[in-house]
């Protein structure tokens, strides 16, 4: 089977069913009235200004026009088309109207700059290039330079087409919304994804179609989704994660909300006007919700939460201190882990589980229809226990990475695909992630594991979030820096943190405590390799006072 008949399938069983909500707070921040500190079940309004909607019959329509558009421009089988747009309603439906014309969609991260953007089309060989209205400027600076880029459309609702861009706007609206005559096959190259960079610059990942719907089943599984659930969604689409959880929605013909906005109050307010039931957050976002409510600025009697069974997180790992504070909060409410990476089609290859929170802190066993082992260098699988290299096997590991055969070398050995997360398991089977193979600090001859690290000092109060990363030593090669960012007006010490960190074994404990914001990619990820530029030639100087 192949994705796109899923979509068609929902807009023939459920044409007039909502498909897809998007929810825009920031259009209406100057209405003080819609914003006024009430119960939001008091201004619970069916048609506030910020949303907008798509049933499953339109939602199929407009992907047969991209599609019957793009084939008026002669694409052929397998050409690359590019998207860049911010999160929105006709994010997903461009999307598939690239698939049902038989190209390979390639979605770029809304975050690149001029440069990074000129680079990935290149290395895609990007032909057509489907942009939006944010990113005019960037797109000023290169639209003259792309390679292979010979055809620039705009997606812009409200501003003024580039001289140098097509209107896709207005244009698709001509074609025709009936089914294209286009046969896809399931080894069919669908989708390249770029790696998120956090090791170096991106890499272009290829998918075929039946990883696409592989993911779909995955999701729909370890989640137990129905139709009646309605599912929100924060995070990038352009992502793996985003999508493929997603996903879930679209084999089960449920509704999914798209929220453009990360503020406890606006996702609170969502999952209470939407009835939202699952919701996938990443760490700093739960985080933010769980200190507004602690230090009263949301009342969780203003919200209706009773029909939200479910919240996942993904992209990093979770200190098991957030999921305690969570259920204090949320009591009633499963939780689960999801991991995975672009080469494995996002998440689910490895799942916690929802019947498994007493094992919080792992990220769970291979997921449906996945293995997974954990190897030394030589491949051979490491006693329980033991430190080794995750490896996973499945429906979705990528063909390999496009135009770069010695880095898939790298990571595909056979059908297995080496992950480069250094992990553990117990006598359970359950898989704990240790640290990123190449994040591993070497000091004095000791390996230090800064998630371990970073789990330990997040259990304090008065910590919102840290990173450790490994900084340039003379004497032992590196030493253990941790980057803390301390909640909003609290405040502390280097002495204090150093008491705070005397339960950890001596050789763990950072040598250097550095007081500082923490940057995260859109996926939530912490940036390390922005710290070691921002830090590895700093001195060894006293840290701050943070207040």
């Amino acid at each position: 089977m192949i994705i796109t008949e899923f979509l068609e399938r929902n807009a023939r069983f459920n044409p007039d069913g909502e498909a897809l909500v998007e929810i825009n707070p920031t259009e209406e921040r100057d209405n003080a009235e819609t914003w006024r500190e009430a119960s939001l079940i008091e201004l619970a309004l069916p048609d506030m200004p910020y949303r907008r909607s798509m049933t499953w019959r339109r939602f199929n329509r407009m992907a047969n026009r991209i599609g019957n558009f793009l084939l008026s421009r002669n694409v052929k089988q397998g050409t690359k088309v590019g998207i860049l747009m911010m999160n929105c309603l006709e994010w997903l439906p461009v999307y598939f109207g690239i698939l049902k014309a038989g190209c390979v969609v390639v979605p770029l991260n809304y975050r690149y700059t001029s440069d990074e953007i000129q680079y990935c089309c290149d290395l895609a060989d990007i032909e057509i290039l489907i942009f939006g209205p944010e990113f005019v400027n960037r797109m000023d600076d290169i639209y003259d330079k792309l390679d292979n880029t010979s055809l620039l459309l705009y997606m812009g609702m409200k501003d003024k087409c580039p001289d140098y861009a097509e209107d896709l706007t207005s244009l698709y609206k001509f074609a025709s919304s009936e089914a294209l005559p286009v046969k896809l096959n399931e080894d069919d190259v669908a989708a390249i994804y770029f790696s998120s960079g956090t090791t170096g610059f991106p890499k272009a990942i290829l998918h075929r179609h039946s990883a696409l719907v592989a993911s779909c089943e995955t999701e729909a599984h370890h989640h137990e989704q129905t139709a009646d659930d309605v599912f929100l969604c924060i995070p990038p689409l352009y992502h793996t994660g985003a999508k493929m959880h997603w996903f879930g929605s679209l084999i089960t013909c449920s509704k999914a909300v798209i929220l453009k906005g990360v503020k406890p109050e606006w996702i609170l307010r969502t999952v209470t006007e939407e009835k939202c039931t699952i919701v996938w957050l990443l760490v700093p976002w739960a985080q933010d919700i769980l200190d507004a409510i602690d230090d009263g600025r949301i009342n969780l009697s203003d919200y209706l939460t009773d029909q939200w069974r479910l919240m996942h997180i993904g992209a990093q790992p979770v200190p098991p201190s957030l999921i305690k504070r969570w259920k204090t909060h949320f009591p009633n409410h499963k939780y689960d882990t999801n991991y995975g990476l672009s080469e494995s089609l996002g998440p689910g290859c490895v799942h916690l589980g929802v019947d498994n929170i007493h094992k919080v802190g792992a990220i769970g066993k291979p997921g449906y229809h996945w293995e997974a082992k954990i190897v030394r260098e030589d491949g051979s699988e490491v006693a329980e226990g033991e430190v080794g290299e995750l490896a996973v096997k499945g429906p979705g590991v990528m063909l390999g990475y496009y135009k770069n055969q010695e880095a898939t070398d790298e990571i595909l050995k056979g059908e297995w695909l080496w992950t480069g997360d250094m992990a553990k398991m117990d006598e359970d089977g359950f898989i704990y992630l240790v640290d990123r193979k190449k994040d591993v600090i070497i000091s004095g001859g000791e390996n230090i594991y800064p998630v371990q690290i970073e789990d330990f000092l997040r259990a304090n109060d008065k910590i919102k979030d840290v990173a450790v990363i490994g900084l340039p030593d003379p004497r032992l090669g590196e030493i253990s820096a941790a980057i803390i960012e301390i909640k909003p007006n609290m405040e502390a010490t280097e002495d204090e943190i150093n008491e705070f960190c005397k339960e950890l074994p001596r050789y763990k404990r950072p040598r250097k405590i550095i007081f500082a914001d923490i940057p995260r990619n859109p996926t939530g990820k912490i940036e390390k390799p922005v710290l070691r530029e921002r830090y590895c030639d700093m001195p060894l100087v006293e840290a701050q006072i943070r207040s």
